[in-house]
């Protein structure tokens, strides 16, 4: 099948007020496939916390606004569970234990190299895969996160990444009516309005591949909104 065929996106969320440090985290992990969203401040950090649809967060300590402890505790508080690895320019084990108190999952001091950052994540992305890996269904199409297998009945469909990115999207929000800036930011990574063409191609090719030939349409249009998908 080649290697397009399955491929299973992840959102990184990097809450970090050093711009530069946010530029390089950001451009390696989307080096390595990740979706990767920032913020410069712990308020608009925890704004985009509360949105969801978040697989990690790279929190630095010290940030305006709201410290990233207090981040973490809020987050903590108000039950997500989203994993978290701190950083900071402080190396002493009190600041180290400030930060797994409030909810950390793993602590990187400054400088550090993004090879380790980069395995950190893989690590704590493999210990939460166990509560991802449920087949999502929406009527008779199935999507397995774990083999990246899709089928609509007993025909297999052969996906492109993004192909397949988008409609895990859809899948993991099946009923749920999702506007094209929603579809940009976690498929695409991108944040403006002007990409919303290329989404309409791609539901297209979605279509062609899973609606086409059914007597029942799973992929909705809802005019002048987004798309959902529904067997209702």
């Amino acid at each position: 099948m080649g290697d397009h065929l399955y491929f299973f996106i992840m959102k990184i969320l990097v809450i970090e007020d050093e711009k530069r440090i946010t530029s390089f985290i950001r451009k390696g992990l989307q080096y390595e496939g990740y979706t990767v969203d920032v913020a410069y401040d712990g308020v608009s950090g925890f704004a985009k916390v509360q949105e969801g649809s978040l697989d990690l967060v790279v929190l630095d300590v010290m940030l305006p606004e709201m410290d990233g402890i207090s981040l973490c505790t809020k987050m903590r508080e108000e039950g997500v569970s989203t994993p978290v690895i701190m950083l900071t320019a402080k190396d002493s084990v009190d600041d180290r234990v400030k930060g797994l108190d409030a909810g950390a999952d793993d602590y990187l001091v400054k400088p550090f190299s993004f090879k380790e950052l980069l395995a950190r994540i893989r690590s704590l992305l493999r210990r939460g895969e166990g509560t991802k890996q449920v087949l999502l269904k929406v009527g008779d199409l199935v999507l397995d996160p774990a083999s990246r297998e899709v089928k609509r009945g007993e025909r297999q469909i052969e996906l492109s990444r993004k192909e397949y990115s988008l409609l895990e999207y859809l899948m993991r929000n099946h009923n749920q009516v999702l506007t094209r800036t929603m579809i940009a930011e976690h498929v695409w990574d991108y944040d403006f309005d002007s990409f919303t063409n290329t989404i309409d191609v791609y539901i297209r090719y979605l279509r062609k591949k899973i609606d086409e030939g059914e007597e029942k349409k799973l992929i909705k249009t809802v005019r002048g909104v987004g798309y959902k998908i529904t067997d209702k």
